[in-house]
């Protein structure tokens, strides 16, 4: 029950997402299974390497992928430079979960529209996976997601299976294409407005940099999603992940405690530093 206390997990697999290799999952197992913990769509775990430190990750992970937990990290510092120099065997460290996350109880029975960019997809992987778990809890689905050119999409096989599904839709584009790609080619508040997803009977989730945040968020408004149905995750702010440094503070709220999940109605009043 030790806060500070990491959990001991092992490295399952390790493996670049992207062509640039500046990004790469982290699949880690349970050591104990008595260890192993409920969460849902949203959270967040601290991941530490034992003599380097540690850092605020989202779970890419969907619950219904039992057994392992998923992280996908960029390479900036010294302690993600660090895991990205893990091998499979090795030991690590992580706390968790933390946070709270998507309201997928208050999502049932609706239109779901996720929009996402770069590599903050990843508990918008976990969403969506989840969503499509449960399928028949869930009406339309409909994911949007962005990079700047097409070696940086994430998780590109499943990308593929759910191009394919009949019970979703996925558009993708990117900044700037290549020979290779035939797709939509512009930012990603731009593919929305394009497409233009009704938001009767809806909820919008946007993750993503804050630029893109910035610029799609007004699309959002303009398409008729009223502020309480816009869920943002803020997960980039945080730090030691329960709330002791202060480091995530915006206005009365501690990210790391009463987020990194939040709607747009709660964050209207506070200083614009998402």
């Amino acid at each position: 029950m030790n806060p500070y206390r990491p959990i001991p997990m092992k490295v399952r697999d390790i493996y670049f997402e992207t062509t640039d290799r500046m990004l790469k999952s982290i699949d880690l197992e349970f050591v104990n299974k008595q260890d192993e913990f409920d969460y849902l769509p949203g959270q967040f775990c601290e991941f530490s390497i034992y003599g380097k430190g540690e850092a605020p990750f989202g779970i890419a992970t969907s619950p219904t992928e039992k057994g392992y937990l998923k992280f996908t990290v960029n390479r900036a510092g010294l302690v993600t430079t660090a895991i990205h120099y893990l091998t499979p065997g090795e030991l690590v460290g992580v706390r968790g979960p933390l946070g709270n996350y998507y309201p997928v109880e208050e999502f049932k029975g609706k239109n779901i529209v996720i929009i996402g960019g770069g590599f903050a997809f990843t508990t918008l992987r976990s969403l969506t996976i989840y969503i499509l778990e449960h399928r028949k809890d869930y009406g339309n689905l409909t994911v949007f997601y962005g990079v700047r050119n097409p070696g940086l999409f994430l998780y590109k096989e499943e990308l593929k299976k759910w191009k394919e599904r009949k019970d979703m839709e996925l558009h993708l584009t990117v900044d700037v294409g290549d020979e290779s790609w035939k797709g939509f080619v512009g930012v990603v508040p731009k593919l929305v407005e394009e497409v233009g997803p009704s938001s009767t009977n809806a909820y919008a989730v946007v993750c993503g940099p804050p630029i893109m945040i910035r610029f799609t968020l007004p699309v959002v408004e303009k398409l008729g999603f009223p502020k309480d149905r816009v869920y943002l995750s803020l997960e980039r702010r945080m730090k030691c992940g329960i709330g002791k440094c202060g480091r995530c503070n915006i206005g009365k709220y501690y990210v790391c405690k009463d987020g990194p999940v939040f709607n747009l109605a709660q964050l209207e009043p506070l200083p614009k530093e998402y």
